[in-house]
Parts: C-alpha cells; sequence; structure tokens
C-alpha cells in the first residue's frame, strides 16, 4: 500500500526523471509516461487524496514503471563527450 509520503517522494522522483528525460532528449513516448505519472501524482496531492484506490494504485504502478523505462532509457546512452 503507498503511503502519502511515498506518494510525494515518487512524485519527486518522477518529476526529477521528467526534466532529465526532455533536458536529454528522451523519446516522447518515454516523456509522455513520465509526465502522465507526475500530473496524476500532483494532482492527487494537491487535492488530499490519501486513502487508496484504483487510479492511485494504477498511478503508482505507471510511475514506477516509467521510471524503470526512463533508467534504462538513460543507462543505455553512451556519456556525452566533453
Amino acid at each position: 500500500m503507498t503511503k502519502p509520503m511515498q506518494l510525494v517522494h515518487l512524485n519527486r522522483e518522477v518529476k526529477t526523471a521528467l526534466e532529465l528525460a526532455i533536458a536529454g532528449a528522451a523519446p516522447e513516448s518515454l516523456i509522455d509516461r513520465l509526465a502522465v505519472a507526475a500530473g496524476l501524482m500532483e494532482a492527487f496531492t494537491d487535492l488530499g487524496l490519501t486513502e487508496p484506490t484504483p487510479l492511485i494504485t494504477r498511478t503508482v504502478e505507471r510511475a514506477t514503471e516509467a521510471l524503470a523505462a526512463w533508467r534504462s532509457w538513460h543507462h543505455d546512452r553512451p556519456p556525452a563527450s566533453a
């Protein structure tokens, strides 16, 4: 079960990944996945939603999947030339 503070931390991690994905010219589909998860989690926290619902549970799953995809994409990129 996701606790409110876990949701806040996950949201922060997804927003950071989203910013890095945009700056790093990640594929649009990856940026979209991160943006959807970040937007929904932001809405949950703004509304003070803390009770688990199917939408919150699925959003946490989406965020976790999007972060895994981001990490994989980022890890597989060659280092930038200095």
